[in-house]
Formats: structure tokens, C-alpha cells, sequence
């Protein structure tokens, strides 16, 4: 498995992804240090919901780091254009490069990316042909990891048995009402979010319609009818493997390598 890794020099972006990085830290720190762990240790809940846990945040991770660094599908200066697909091909008129219907100049980037749906400031990068499925992914896995989070933090306070083992002393335990109320917060923001984003991302990917289109106000008749679900999975994630759509560390290569471009109706 060979991952090229592809980085946007973007101070801003950088803020940006730094933000997500921290509130994923906070949960992954604090949620096992002041729930999971003394009341596994006291016997309260199964290991099972322990390990759960760190391989939702595990998950989370690495759909973010992957979908920050993925190529979104940026085309080469000199792209190799199959003669049966001339047709497809357009010029850009800010890079005057040609590139396939459907791409889009990334301003923010400074240059195309093939069926880019929108630039994204919270991963520092594009969401296009090659990185979509890691976007999704970081929704869903973000959406797994806020309401577990959310359950836990409930309960802590309506649930859970008092825990007996805890050090009076600890930071942790003097401000944990502050900690749970922080993470409950920020759990609230993430799933509502993130929810919302995730079922704009799959309207689009059942249309077939990115979110640039919609924007400028494209049909997906201009492109194609409706597809089934599973096919329309199965191109943007690279695969017909479903059990691949959830794991973010590999490769992608794409269902045929003629369907990027279709013949418009």
C-alpha cells in the first residue's frame, strides 16, 4: 500500500485542523481518564465498551490525518489526454491548463483538482475525486466518536455507580463537573455538526451532484440519473468492498479509469 502525501500551505488551514486536533485530544484524554478507566478499574462497565472506545477515536484519527493529506486529485501540468476523451477536457481560465469536466480551480490551493465538491478549511485541504471517501469517513467516525462521547458523559452523572478508588487531590478529580460539561459541550457541537454536514455530503454523493454544483446551481441530469446507493459508494470510495468504505488507511484507484468524465444528455 503506497499513500502519497499531499500538504496546502495555508496558516489558516492550519488553525483550523489544529482546532479539530485539540477537541479530539481533549475527549481521547480526559473521557478515559476521568470515566472509562476508574470505572472499568472498579468493575462498573465491560472492557469491551474500553476498547470501543479508543478504536472510535483510533478511526477518527486516522480519517483525519488521511483526509488532510490525501491528494485531493490535483491534475498535473502536462496531463496525459486519452484522444477518445478530448472531448470531456476544458480550459481552465486561471491556471490555462486543460483538465477534465467537472474539475474545479481551488483558489485557496492554486490549482485544479478533478471533481473538487469544496475546500475544506478544517482539514487544510480540498475535498475532491481522491480524498471524498476520507471525508466521509471523517464525518461518520466523528459522529461515532461525539455521541459515544455524549452517552458518557451522561453517564457519568445519571448511571454510573460512585466511584470509591478516586484521589481527592488529582486536577482531574477537583474539576471533573467542569471537564464533563467542556467535553458534553463540545460532544454537542461535533455530532450536530458533523450530522449535518454528513447527510449534505451523502445527498450529494446519491445525486451525484458536488457541493460546487449545487452552488452554481447544476442538476445532476446535466451529468446522469440517479444511481443506486451501493454503486454510488462503490465509485467514490474505490471500491465494491463495503467492508473497505470504513477503513481509511489505503489506497483508492478508481471503479474504471473512463468514468471520471461522462457524456453530458
Amino acid at each position: 500500500m503506497k499513500l502519497r502525501l499531499h500538504f496546502v500551505v495555508d496558516p489558516m488551514g492550519w488553525l483550523c485542523i489544529s482546532i479539530v486536533f485539540g477537541i479530539w485530544l481533549y475527549n481521547s484524554f480526559f473521557i478515559p481518564k476521568l470515566v472509562l478507566l476508574p470505572h472499568y478499574n472498579e468493575g462498573h462497565i465491560p472492557w469491551a465498551i474500553v476498547v470501543c472506545y479508543y478504536i472510535a477515536s483510533a478511526l477518527c484519527l486516522a480519517a483525519l490525518f488521511r483526509a488532510s493529506t490525501a491528494d485531493p486529485g490535483r491534475l498535473p501540468v502536462d496531463p496525459h489526454i486519452p484522444h477518445a476523451e478530448r472531448e470531456q477536457w476544458e480550459l481552465c481560465n486561471k491556471c490555462n491548463l486543460m483538465r477534465p469536466k467537472r474539475s474545479h480551480h481551488c483558489s485557496r490551493c492554486g490549482h485544479c483538482v478533478r471533481r473538487m465538491d469544496h475546500h475544506c478549511p478544517w482539514i487544510n485541504n480540498c475535498v475532491g475525486e481522491d480524498n471524498h471517501w476520507l471525508f466521509l469517513q471523517l464525518c461518520f467516525y466523528t459522529q461515532v466518536l461525539s455521541l459515544f462521547t455524549l452517552v458518557l458523559d451522561f453517564c457519568q452523572y445519571y448511571y454510573f455507580q460512585p466511584l470509591t478508588g478516586l484521589n481527592q487531590e488529582m486536577f482531574t478529580t477537583r474539576h471533573e463537573l467542569a471537564l464533563i460539561r467542556i467535553s458534553a459541550l463540545m460532544g454537542v457541537v461535533m455530532f450536530g455538526g458533523m450530522s449535518s454536514l454528513f447527510y449534505t455530503q451523502m445527498s450529494g454523493v446519491l445525486s451525484d451532484t458536488t457541493t460546487i454544483e449545487k452552488m452554481s446551481h447544476f442538476s445532476n441530469e446535466t451529468y446522469g440519473s440517479k444511481r443506486s446507493w451501493q454503486w454510488a459508494l462503490a465509485e467514490v470510495c474505490g471500491t465494491r468492498w463495503k467492508l473497505l468504505w470504513f477503513i481509511p488507511l489505503r489506497s483508492r484507484q478508481p471503479l474504471h479509469a473512463s468514468h471520471h468524465f461522462r457524456t453530458p444528455v
